[in-house]
């Protein structure tokens, strides 16, 4: 039996699908778009933590060792933090020294946690200890010179006056192979690192009897003060011997052996000495007297210590130095005692250290550069 139905029903109906269909669409579509556009918001989510995680782990971190005794530790981390995050590197870690380490164990430490650049900011002491840490290793060395001589600073031409300048060239400044040298004051005692000089006599006295309250307040003139109460005393007889060979007997008041040569006030002591030429130049001074110390002072301010009055050079390797008494040492202006033996030896390129580029040379002169 065949049902007809009226036209106008079946177009009822039909419309009705038509209808249903179209809402029927319309709701799965916005239900399917919530859908995905909440997974697509998910994993937008998800990229960008993961990126930004990658992002930061991809940025550089240096580390910061400061001797608080020469600054605001907190003054200097915010402004290391400001520079750091100013040229997209990480916060750095911050680690102040202490009277039992003075920047080796914080150094070792930096070494652990994988920083890209450990920065010295301090005085001579503190440089050397960060030095010593860092020698042999690819770990670059920044400093920020904050002490009275900062003698490795002036030998390589880090700006001595400006911190945020230093830590720009700490950051992004060229890396420069330097040598070191070793010394020991007994033949089986410990190696002791330096990077400037050391010595045995004359000049270690005077480190040791300059007054640290007139340090403060004169800066490296107390070195001079306590240097001309110095002059006056009997030379020691020593024997001294270079490379294991070639061997002296004399009467000095002073032997000092460098790795490079520049002091404070711009005087050349060792005029010779290259700081990357895998050699020491030992100085041998031998004034009898107060008026033999002229003649002294004369070759040291005419550069001519090498053939000068009293006063001898000779490069080398390795350099062995006795006595029948026992003379104050020092190590970058740092004495450590006394002793009648001190060796000293070069370990050539041990040592990586960040130094000004061209352009950031052309800004330090140009007093350009922006704080």
């Amino acid at each position: 039996m065949t049902i007809a139905l009226d036209p106008m029903m079946t177009w009822f109906v039909v419309a009705g699908v038509v209808v249903v269909l179209i809402v029927a669409f319309f709701v799965g579509h916005r239900i399917g778009t919530r859908r995905a556009l909440s997974r697509v918001r998910q994993y937008a989510r998800g990229t960008d933590s993961e990126s930004t995680e990658i992002e930061l782990s991809s940025r550089y971190r240096a580390a910061l060792v400061v001797n608080p005794t020469k600054a605001d530790v907190s003054r200097l981390s915010s402004t290391a933090e400001a520079i750091c995050r100013f040229e997209g590197w990480n916060p750095p870690l911050v680690i102040e020294t202490t009277p039992e380490d003075s920047g080796e164990g914080a150094t070792s430490r930096a070494l652990d946690e994988g920083v890209d650049v450990v920065i010295a900011a301090g005085g001579d002491g503190t440089v050397r200890a960060v030095a010593s840490a860092l020698a042999g290793s690819e770990t670059p060395m920044g400093i920020v010179p904050l002490g009275t001589g900062n003698l490795l600073s002036r030998n390589l031409d880090i700006v001595l006056d400006k911190t945020e300048w230093a830590l720009r060239i700490a950051l992004w400044g060229r890396n420069r192979k330097i040598d070191v040298g070793t010394a020991k004051t007994a033949e089986d005692g410990d190696t002791h690192v330096f990077t400037v000089m050391t010595g045995l006599g004359f000049d270690a006295a005077v480190m040791a009897d300059t007054n640290s309250d007139l340090k403060s307040r004169l800066g490296w003139l107390a070195y001079v003060e306590a240097g001309s109460r110095k002059l006056v005393g009997r030379p020691s007889q020593v024997k001294v011997t270079f490379d294991d060979d070639y061997r002296v007997s004399a009467r000095v008041r002073s032997v000092l052996g460098g790795n490079c040569g520049k002091l404070q006030g711009g005087i050349q002591l060792l005029p010779q000495a290259v700081i990357d030429d895998g050699m020491l130049d030992v100085l041998i001074v031998s004034p009898k007297n107060l008026g033999q110390w002229v003649g002294v002072l004369a070759s040291v301010l005419g550069r001519k210590t090498s053939k000068g009055l009293h006063t001898d050079i000779r490069k080398c390797q390795k350099v062995v130095i006795e006595s029948g008494e026992e003379l104050d040492v020092q190590l970058d202006g740092d004495p450590i005692g006394q002793s009648g033996y001190l060796a000293m030896e070069v370990m050539p390129a041990a040592l990586t250290v960040r130094v000004p580029t061209v352009e950031q040379r052309k800004q330090i002169r140009a007093e350009a550069w922006p704080i």
